[in-house]
């Protein structure tokens, strides 16, 4: 049977080539054509992953390539870093789709309503009462993700899965917020499918549909167990 994916093509907007000698267009499309490969094998509908291009430590300069190729979803680590460098590329180009994807300090709360999209990283009872204040103060309404500390690893950020649920509810219950899904980073030295199928059944116990897992090294595995966004940084920007 022929497969009715094609293989990724370059695009056409000429780009810098990197040292593995593509272009950000041939990597982005590489990627694409994986995550569409995955989703296929595992039946699931085309087009659902959400592809996160994370540019965190990189330049204007190096995102503007993958812009041009037509990724418009980027994630960032750091309020600050992102307030340098994605005002001034937004403003020249429409629907493009930040995501905070690492840690949110209260005190940066305000300029993480006004500047993200989606924030991934909701993991504390601090943090949900200062997203609720500023989301009614600004009148936005980020899409939030939970973050679940699936290897109950003590240095790493995330609810502990057994307490998801309850955190859950008091976000929507007390805080009025709306959780549109959950997030992990599973333990680098464990196999990835276990975390992400422990998410996927967190998610579905709460009645969340997003999940946001999988990066680099395993994000068709993530796919596979339902992802609905993956966060690729490395295999598409090169190593910082």
């Amino acid at each position: 049977m022929i497969d009715p994916l094609t293989e990724p093509t370059a695009a056409e907007t000429p780009a810098p080539i990197a040292a593995d000698g593509k272009t950000a267009g041939e990597r982005l499309a590489a990627i694409r054509h994986r995550i569409a490969r995955a989703e296929k094998i595992h039946h699931r509908p085309a087009g659902v992953t959400t592809l996160i291009a994370v540019s965190k430590t990189f330049e204007a300069e190096d995102i503007a390539p993958l812009i041009a190729a037509g990724q418009r979803v980027f994630g960032e680590n750091r309020v600050q870093e992102a307030k340098a460098k994605w005002p001034a590329l937004m403003a020249t180009t429409p629907g493009i789709e930040l995501h905070l994807i690492g840690p949110l300090q209260s005190n940066k709360a305000r300029e993480a309503v006004e500047l993200f999209d989606a924030i991934h990283s909701v993991d504390r009872e601090k943090i949900a009462v200062e997203l609720a204040r500023e989301c009614e103060r600004q009148g936005r309404r980020p899409k939030l993700f939970v973050q679940v500390n699936t290897g109950l690893e003590p240095q790493k950020a995330g609810i502990d899965p057994r307490e998801a649920a309850a955190f859950v509810a008091r976000c929507r219950g007390e805080h009025g917020l709306t959780i549109a899904g959950l997030m992990c980073i599973p333990p680098a030295e464990d196999a990835p499918g276990p975390h992400f199928a422990l998410l996927a059944k967190l998610g579905r116990e709460i009645g969340v549909e997003a999940l946001s897992m999988g990066m680099s090294a395993d994000f068709e595995t993530a796919v596979q167990f339902g992802a609905s966004h993956v966060r690729v940084g490395s295999a598409l920007f090169g190593h910082r």
